[in-house]
């Protein structure tokens, strides 16, 4: 259904740094990378994730509305996503916990100010 999403970013070496770190929780590594665009993911045939310096040569800016959901296993994961975001420089845009009947996330933003999610579903 998604091949892959991007995210624009103005400090791609920083940008760069926090994701390889970040998504090695989710057994992702660098896939794909030129100057100007990186990409993570679990196998290049699937589903990735990537940031790129826009083309246009303006500044990136956070869609008011756009967000990255990353699915994990379980809460505890979750927990530890969001934490190792923060640890990482990221800013906390709403800290984990139920949201509803069976679902479970914790909200975050990357350095550039990009919203993310990690989420699982708790069958409950």
């Amino acid at each position: 259904m998604i091949g892959y999403v991007t995210l624009g970013t103005n400090r791609m070496k920083d940008a760069a740094a926090f994701y390889d770190e970040l998504l090695a929780l989710v057994n992702a590594a660098r896939i794909y990378e030129t100057e100007r665009f990186t990409a993570w993911g679990i196998d290049s045939q699937m589903h990735s994730l990537a940031i790129a310096i826009p083309e246009d040569g303006k500044p990136a800016t956070v869609g008011n509305g756009t967000m990255l959901a990353i699915p994990l296993p379980d809460p505890a994961s979750v927990d530890a996503f969001h934490a190792k975001a923060l640890a990482l420089g990221g800013t906390d845009a709403g800290a984990p916990g139920p949201r509803g009947a069976s679902f479970y996330a914790g909200y975050f933003r990357d350095l550039d100010g990009n919203k993310l999610n990690g989420f699982c579903f708790t069958g409950d």
